[in-house]
Formats: structure tokens, sequence, C-alpha cells
């Protein structure tokens, strides 16, 4: 009649979904990254130092916005599988933006077809 208590599961699940959401809105947009992507090399600036950040600021991941303590700990994250799969989607087509969705939503301009010849 006894077995397992039915709670542990379900407070389990619970924390990690609240890990997951506070993960997801410290990230800046995939929008913002490809559009920091698309400036070039030559555009960027160098980071400056900041007591804040994990290894003052001077180890970063563009890609998945990420600040890591030393170039050792960097250089781990770019084998890893989540890296790489943002590198995929970074390089693909562009993110929408929010004249696709409007568009998408039928709020743009009206498309009535070619226009007709009149004589």
């Amino acid at each position: 009649m006894g077995g397992k208590c039915p709670h542990r599961k379900v407070k389990k699940r619970r924390y990690s979904h609240k890990t997951a959401r506070l993960a997801k809105f410290l990230v800046k947009g995939d929008d913002a990254v490809y559009d920091e992507l698309q400036q070039g090399e030559g555009d960027r600036k160098p980071l400056p130092l900041d007591e804040d950040l994990p290894g003052m600021g001077q180890y970063y991941c563009l890609h998945c916005d990420r600040y890591f303590a030393n170039a050792a700990v960097r250089d781990e994250h770019f084998k890893t599988k989540r890296h790489k799969k943002r590198l995929k989607q970074m390089e693909g087509p562009a993110p929408h933006t929010q004249l696709d969705a409007e568009l998408a939503a039928g709020m743009g301009m009206p498309d009535n077809g070619p226009k007709l010849m009149v004589m």
C-alpha cells in the first residue's frame, strides 16, 4: 500500500522549471545577438573591465551571451553541445522581426493582387 511519495517528483519538476525560466530572461534575444554578429570583427570594441562580471568581463561568448571566469572555462564551453547548437542557429536565416509578426497577423499592407488594366 505504500510506495514513493508522489510529491517528490512534483517538487523536483517545479524547481527545474523555475531555474529554466530564470536563465531564459538573463540572456539577450536572438535578434540582438544576430545584429552584433553582423557588425563584423573591426566594429567591435574591446571588452571593458567590470568587477561585477566573472573574469572581470574579459572572457565572453558572443553567441551565447555568457561571461566566463577564465579562458580555459570559455574554451571548454566552445566544445559543448549547447554552444554548437547556438552557432548553427545564428548561421541560419535572420531571426523574425516585429514587421514579420505584423505581416503574419494580417496587420501589414494589404495584398490585393496585381493591378488590372482598365480600357
